[in-house]
Order: structure tokens, then sequence, then C-alpha cells
């Protein structure tokens, strides 16, 4: 039998002087989440070192990411490829042990954690993948998808807002497969938090539709591995387990005290802890018998090839699915999405459609989510607004008393003329049509919540989340749109009403920083289209991003479209949309580039032909992402912005982002908006022809 007391103690050593050692840390909720530990990756979770990626073992959060050593000791301990030289290099520059985890860092870490509140939430979003996917492949006696998601969190994470919205969705969406264990050791950074987390916990959850059990000894494995157990059985909804702990735990002088949260113990603490402990061993030195009972290879290595056992026997009942399922969890599109991408786009330009960007969004999504069944939309309660649903993608609906994934009907087979061969009637005969899931999720106003949530959906694979909101409302969402480039996921942010176009709702709505502020996120792209096509291409373009997110910034008023003679160079992020030849200048040589974005685009062209009147000959490049022409080779810039020609810009936004590209001049807003219909804005802020065409004179006269 394990000695789960010294598997615990093992822990709390190497958290107490991983932190030591780097002189910067925190080892207070390690040490007290010990037992949690040894209880869960001891006796439930399934995993297998060797392989972190197996698709259907657990997953597990740490949703309070500054308890990092605890995750890293316990990787090392079960067998991962962490050494521990790493666990000596905690917070040190490029090693595997982060000051918070990092995936695609660490060998078994699933999510980046450490703003608190965030991997309570991707762990919801990992659940529902689970949920959904096992609802749309999984077959009778074939459960190919079938894991649990486990967090741990502490007292940071249910203070933050996000963790309301998140766990809120988990009770309406029925996620039994998540068990969060709660670390209620009441302490954080400031002291003991009863003077401002007064909070009635147990109470809160019952109340968002969750089972939840204890509180229990979190310091006991015993008691918290029974829980656990007890959780696994609940069929409809996600468990909260409440473990008491003590922070710090095995301190003489630290534990039950904020001092154990957020700096090392000190050698003279850590001499009173070994011998408190009873572990009489030097730093970083763990006896034999720890490894041994932590050692998970073998287990792992068998739970890994039961299912590949189990996948192989599904594989040859339902050959189609399989290949299906193997796609998607690879995260490769179809074989014929370069060709609907294609199509898309053609008619988008062949259409030249007068329409809102939001409305040329969803007629690009009728095509993308038709062809794609791994797209997953939804919007934070402005579906009819953000225009996110497609006639394939219904909304999703759990059953109230099952909380079963409510299927839809079953897809039948189209029928062909008399005169036509029959289909094969033994081809993929075990393949019956199924019942398909909704892939639109109302997430209700919760922007935070559902960005957090695309987060772990896009973590767990299967799927390509997408979702919309006001782009004013990024700003509720920024932290979780920034974890999404951190980590390098494919998510696509869908926001609408992206200036003061939007008109009455005032300033309030109308966003003004907010292109500029989120084109300052690293690895994020951002596009803002200034008509069908470019904004079908922006979706491509968004969908092949497989290792960064994505904002569309669409506007609320409609756009005319732009003609344009050539479509290929658009997905670079700008590119020459009007000559001066186009009204009518073609031996005049080219005195100015017009630089603009959006439902400005139109702008730029009406002053083009303004000037074109006092033989001013202007370029017009349409810029609709930023993000993506700053990637280009210098000699595609040059081309579509050649060195000796004053550059004008202009955009319904803050004009600080536009001077990095040499700009004389900005026509943009530098202030808040106001409440008025949209053509009175324009007028009164300067966003007419008139204005932009005086914009240019007046630079080319400095």
């Amino acid at each position: 039998m394990a000695n789960q007391a010294l598997m615990a103690n093992a822990i709390r050593a190497l958290a107490m002087d991983a932190v030591q050692q780097a002189n910067s840390g925190h080892p207070g909720a390690p040490m007290g989440m010990a037992d949690m530990a040894v209880a869960l990756w001891g006796e439930h979770l399934r995993y297998n070192p060797a392989n972190p990626h197996w698709f259907d073992r657990d997953r597990f959060v740490l949703s309070n990411g500054h308890a990092s050593m605890l995750l890293y000791a316990v990787l090392h301990l079960t067998g991962y490829d962490l050494p521990i030289s790493e666990l000596k290099n905690f917070r040190q520059l490029h090693s595997k042990t982060a000051g918070h985890p990092e995936v695609d860092v660490t060998p078994g870490v699933e999510t980046t954690t450490g703003p608190l509140g965030q991997g309570i939430t991707n762990a919801v979003g990992f659940a529902l993948a689970e949920k959904l996917l096992a609802a749309e492949f999984n077959r009778k006696n074939h459960d190919i998808v079938d894991h649990h998601t486990y967090a741990f969190l502490g007292d940071g994470c249910m203070m933050e807002g996000i963790s309301h919205e998140a766990c809120a969705l988990a009770g309406a969406w029925h996620l039994n497969k998540l068990i969060a264990l709660y670390d209620d050791n009441g302490i954080s950074i400031d002291g003991q938090v009863k003077p401002w987390f007064i909070d009635n916990t147990e109470e809160r959850f019952k109340a968002y539709g969750w089972n939840v059990i204890g509180p229990i000894d979190g310091n006991d494995a015993k008691d918290v591995s029974k829980a656990i157990a007890k959780a696994k059985k609940e069929d409809s909804k996600p468990t909260l387990i409440i473990c008491k702990t003590q922070i710090g735990k095995g301190s003489p002088n630290r534990a039950n005290t904020a001092k154990a949260h957020g700096e090392p113990l000190g050698a003279d603490e850590i001499t009173l802890t070994r011998a408190a402990l009873e572990w009489p061993y030097p730093a970083f030195e763990v006896p034999q018998e720890a490894y041994a009972d932590w050692d998970h290879k073998a287990e792992g290595a068998r739970a890994e090839a039961a299912w590949n056992d189990k996948f192989a026997a599904y594989a040859e009942a339902f050959p189609g699915l399989a290949a299906e399922f193997t796609r998607r969890m690879k995260g490769e599109l179809p074989k014929n999405f370069h060709q609907v991408a294609f199509d898309t786009v053609v008619a988008a330009h062949t259409k030249g459609e007068t329409v809102a960007s939001r409305k040329a969004s969803q007629l690009a999504l009728e095509a993308f989510t038709a062809a794609l069944p791994e797209m997953l939309g939804g919007s934070a309660d402005l579906t009819g607004s953000n225009l996110t649903n497609t006639k394939s993608t219904a909304a999703l609906r759990f059953d109230a008393k099952t909380g079963a994934v409510v299927m839809g009907q079953p897809q039948q087979p189209a029928q062909g003329a008399e005169d036509e061969p029959k289909p094969d009637s033994t081809a993929d005969k075990a393949e019956p049509p199924h019942g398909v899931i909704g892939r639109h999720i109302n997430y209700g106003v919760r922007e935070f919540g559902m960005a957090a949530i695309m987060n772990g959906v896009a973590l767990h694979g299967g799927f390509i989340p997408y979702g919309g909101t006001f782009l004013t409302f990024s700003d509720y969402s920024r932290n979780a749109i920034r974890m999404a480039a951190l980590m390098k996921r494919r998510v696509v942010h869908v926001f609408t009403h992206d200036s003061i176009g939007l008109g009455e709702d005032g300033p309030t709505h109308q966003s003004i920083e907010h292109a500029a502020s989120l084109r300052l996120i690293p690895n994020l792209d951002v596009w803002r289209p200034g008509d069908t096509a470019e904004t079908a291409v922006a979706w491509a373009v968004a969908l092949q991003n497989q290792s960064r997110p994505t904002a569309l910034l669409l506007s609320r008023q409609n756009i005319a479209y732009a003609p344009k003679g050539d479509l290929g160079d658009i997905s670079r992020g700008a590119y020459v949309l009007s000559e001066p030849e186009a009204v009518g200048l073609k031996s005049k040589k080219t005195a100015a580039v017009i630089i603009a974005t959006g439902s400005e685009v139109q702008l730029a062209l009406a002053a083009q032909k303004l000037l074109a009147e006092k033989k001013i000959a202007v370029r017009v490049v349409s810029m609709p992402s930023t993000t993506t022409f700053d990637r280009q080779d210098v000699a595609y810039k040059k081309s579509v912005l050649p060195k000796k020609l004053p550059r004008i810009a202009v955009e319904m936004g803050c004009t600080g982002g536009w001077w990095k590209y040499g700009c004389a001049a900005v026509v943009g807003i530098d202030s808040y908006g106001e409440s008025a219909p949209a053509p009175a804005l324009f007028k009164h802020f300067g966003f007419t022809a008139e204005n932009v065409a005086a914009t240019v004179e007046a630079a080319l006269r400095d």
C-alpha cells in the first residue's frame, strides 16, 4: 500500500525547496493542497506520463496557478519528462517550471493559469467540449470520449467575478464530469479573508445547480479520495468538493499565516519544517519509496493501451466517424476547406452586396459552419446583433431532467432520382444517421466567462470556438483574449458595433480605443474588414490560424462593396484597392496614399474622387488587418506603401497606433463619442469625404 503521508510530504519538501532556491514563489498552497493531490493523482486521475497528449486522459487544471510547485512536483514524481533539474530551476530563464503553469512549456500542463478565476473557467470549457464530443461521436458500446475534468481552486478564484459567470453556466449545462476541489484555507495575501470574503460557498454553488460535498478535511487524503469517488457517481451535476486545509501545512511558524502564501519560508523555518514532517532528506532529495508510490508510468501505459484498443474497435465499426474524430482532434481543417474558402470569397465579390460587416460575417459563417462541424459558436446575449448564428448552428440545449445534450433531428440522406444508382446499402452500414448537437451557445451576459470558456474548449480540442459581443465590451473579456494569445490557441472573437457608427447608444457603447488596444496584444490577429469579400477572407484566415486567436471588428451600419480587381492580397492584411487611374488620372503621378480600414474605406474612395477633381492623384490602400500586414516581408510593405509618398490614415478610432506607418496625418477620434444618429456623428467628428480630402491637401502643402 502506498504511504500517502510520505507522498504528500514529498510535494511539501520539493515546493519549499524550489521556492527557497528561487527566492521567489508561493510555498503555502502547495504544502496545504499536497494531500488533495495525493488523493486525486494517486487514486483517481487517468493519465499517462509518457504521453501527455493522449486524447481520453482526464484533464487537470490548477486554477490557483500560483501553487505551480504543487503541479511541478506531482508531474516530476509521477514520471513526466520533468527532471529534478527543472525543479531546481524553478522560475529561472528558459526553464520548464515557470512561475505559473504554462501549456506547451511543461509536459502535463493543460492550460496556462495565474490570472485567478480563469483556470476554473477553462475547466468549464474542457468539460463542455468533452460532453459535446461524447454526444456527437459516442455510439452504443463504443464510448471513445469518456473522461473527467478536475480543477483545484482557491479563495482568490472564488472571489474573482469570472468564477460566478462560468460556474453558473456549468450548472446550467449539467457538466457532471467536472469536479472542482476548493482549497478552503481562509488565507490570501492580505491575511485572513474573513473581513472581505463572507460568501456561503456551499449555498452559492448549490444555487448554481452543483452537487456540493463537504466541507471535508482536505489534509486527509483518504477523505478527499472518498469525496472524489462520490463525485464521480454524479450523473447530472458538476461537483464542488470543499476541502478545509492549512496553508503551509507542516511549517511550525508559517502554517495558517499570510506569510506562507507568497514568500519563501526561509532557511531556518525549512529546517524546522523538515523536522516537523520527519523528512530527513536534504534539499531536492526524494527517497526511492516515495518515487515508487508516485510512479504512474506503467498504469498510465495500460490505461492508454486500453483506450487504443477501444478506439480500434470503434474505427472498425464506424470508420467514417473515426476518421472525422481523428481529424478534428488533430485540429486539421477538412480537405475541401480551401475550396470552400475560395468559393465563399468569390461569391462575396461577385454579389458585391451593400451590408453591414456584421451581416457579411454571418454570410461567411453560413458557408463555413456548414463545411466545418467543429465550429462552435455563441454570443453573450447579443445573437440578434452579433449575427453569430447560422442555419447549421442550432441553439445548444440540455435536457432539464437528465442533463443530456439535446440532439437535433437525424440527418436524412438525399433522395436521388429514379434512374440514379442507389447507394451501396453495405457501405459504412454501422454508421446510421445520428442526431446533431446544437452548435450555438447562449452565454448570457457573461463576456469574460465566454472568452475564457472558449479558451478551454480550444485547449481541449475537437472544436473551433467563436463568440460574439459588442466591441466596447471586449474590455470585459480582454484578459482571456490575452491568455488565448499567450497560449497560442485558435479562438475567434466576433466584435460588432465597432465605432461611433452605431449611433444613438452613445459613448458607453461606441468604441474609440478598442481597435488600437487589441492590436497591442502580441499574437492576436485583429481584422476590421471593409466589405463582404474582406470579411470572408478574414474568417478564412482566422480559421487557418492554428496558433493564434483572432478578433473580428465589424460594423453595425451598412458598407458599400468596394470594387477590386484582385482578391489574392487581402489575406496579407493590406493591399492597393484603388490607383489614381481608377478615377480618371491615368498619367498623373501619385502624390499620396490614403490608408483606411472598415467602413472608412468608403470615405477614402470618396475622397480620392474629390481629389481627382483637383487633379491630385492618390492611391487608396485598404488595411483590414494591421497585425497581419505587419508580418509581411519588407518588399511587399514597400509595394503597398511606397516610401516617398505621404500617408494619411483614416479610422474611426484613436490615432496613436497609426503613426508607426509614418503617416503625415491621421483622421481619427481621440475623444469619446456622442449620442446621435450615425450620419450626424460622422459630420460632427470629421468623418466625411470632404474632410479626408482636405486633410490630404494639407499634408501635401506641409
